[in-house]
C-alpha cells in the first residue's frame, strides 16, 4: 500500500487503541488484536482490520448479487419484498445497535453481518435444500450456506474474528466472539420479523392467525417485536456478560420461527414456488456434472446465481 504522508496516518491507530481502551467492554474484541488473516499483507493506515474487512465485503461481486436473491419468494413480482441483500442490511443495522448499546466492536459486527449470507444460493431454503440433496445424491456431500459464505470470506483474506462469525452464523458451533454471537441472533430476530411482513403482503398469511401469546408477549407489529427482543437481548446479555435472550422471550422467539416454516417456509402456499426453485437448481446441477464438471466448480456456480439468472439458465437448457 502506498505511503501517504500527513498527521492522521500516523496516529490513527493509537487514537483508535485509546478510543478503543477507554470505550470498548473488557469482553469486545479490539480492532488492533486481531487473530490475523490466511495471507499475510500490508495493514491499511486509515481503517481498522475489522473495517477494511467491510469494504471489502461491500467491494466484492458475491455481495453485490444478494440483491437478486430472494428472501421467502421466487423473484416476485413489486418493489417492497426483501431480498438476501435488504435482509443483510437490515440484520446488520440491528446488530450494530445492540453492539453499541452493549460496548462491544461495531466495526467487528458489521463485517460479519455485511458476510454471513454471501455464500447463500438462489432462492431461499429451497435453493440451499435442493443443492444439498443434488450434492449427497451424487458426490456424496453436503451444502450449508454458512460454508460457503466461509469459503468467499477466506478468498477475501477477510480476519479470523470475521470468518469465524460468517461460518458460525448458523449450525451447532458457537461464535468464538461476543459479536459473532450477537448477529447469530440478531439474523434470527431479523428474518422472522421481515418475513412475517412479506408473507402478509404476498397474501398467505392472516396477522390474526399468528400465535396470539406471542404476539401479546413479543408486539403486534414488526417494529414492536424487534424492539422487544432487541431490549431483553441488551439486558439479557448485560446481566450474563455473554449474548443471551430472557428464557420467556427466547422461547416466544422459537415458537415464532417454528409457526413460520411450517406455515411459510415448507407451507402449502408456497410449495409450488418450492417446488419450482428445487428443479431449476436440480436441472442446473444434473447438467454441470453430466458436463463433468466438479463439484467445487459447480457449487461455486450454482451459489452464485440470483434468482433471476438460475431462471433464465434453466430456460436455455
Amino acid at each position: 500500500m502506498p505511503e501517504v504522508a500527513g498527521t492522521v496516518a500516523e496516529t490513527f491507530e493509537l487514537q483508535v487503541r485509546e478510543l478503543e481502551g477507554r470505550w470498548l467492554s473488557p469482553l469486545a474484541v479490539r480492532s488492533y488484536e486481531t487473530r490475523g488473516r490466511l495471507r499475510a499483507e500490508d495493514d491499511c493506515r486509515l481503517r481498522t482490520p475489522f473495517q477494511r474487512d467491510r469494504d471489502r465485503i461491500l467491494h466484492s461481486k458475491p455481495f453485490r448479487r444478494l440483491k437478486g436473491k430472494t428472501q421467502v419468494f421466487i423473484d416476485p413480482v413489486g418493489d417492497h419484498y426483501r431480498t438476501r441483500m435488504t435482509h443483510t442490511l437490515e440484520t446488520t443495522g440491528i446488530a450494530r445497535g445492540v453492539a453499541r448499546a452493549l460496548r462491544l466492536n461495531e466495526d467487528l459486527v458489521e463485517a460479519i453481518g455485511l458476510g454471513h449470507d454471501m455464500g447463500h444460493p438462489p432462492f431461499g431454503h429451497a435453493g440451499e435444500e435442493a443443492l444439498d440433496a443434488a450434492l449427497q445424491e451424487r458426490f456424496g456431500r453436503s451444502f450449508r450456506h454458512n460454508e460457503q459464505s466461509h469459503r468467499i470470506a477466506e478468498s477475501l483474506n477477510l480476519t479470523e474474528e470475521v470468518r469465524d462469525g460468517i461460518l458460525t452464523h448458523t449450525g451447532q458451533q458457537e461464535p468464538a466472539s461476543l459479536e459473532g454471537k450477537v448477529v447469530r441472533i440478531v439474523d434470527r430476530v431479523a428474518y422472522i420479523n421481515h418475513d412475517i411482513d412479506d408473507a402478509v403482503r404476498f397474501g398467505i398469511l392472516d396477522p390474526a392467525e399468528l400465535p396470539l401469546a406471542e404476539v401479546a408477549l413479543l408486539g403486534d407489529r414488526g417494529s414492536r417485536r424487534i424492539d422487544t427482543l432487541v431490549h431483553d437481548l441488551v439486558e439479557s446479555s448485560e446481566r450474563a456478560g455473554d449474548i443471551v435472550q430472557s428464557e420467556e422471550i427466547g422461547r416466544a422467539m422459537l415458537a415464532l420461527r417454528t409457526f413460520m416454516f411450517e406455515r411459510v417456509y415448507l407451507g402449502p402456499h408456497t410449495q409450488r414456488e418450492q417446488d419450482r426453485a428445487r428443479l431449476a437448481v436440480r436441472r442446473i446441477f444434473d447438467h454441470l456434472a453430466d458436463h463433468g464438471d466438479e463439484p467445487d466448480q459447480i457449487v461455486e456456480f450454482i451459489a452464485g446465481m440470483t434468482d433471476r439468472f438460475a431462471l433464465s439458465y434453466v430456460a436455455d437448457l
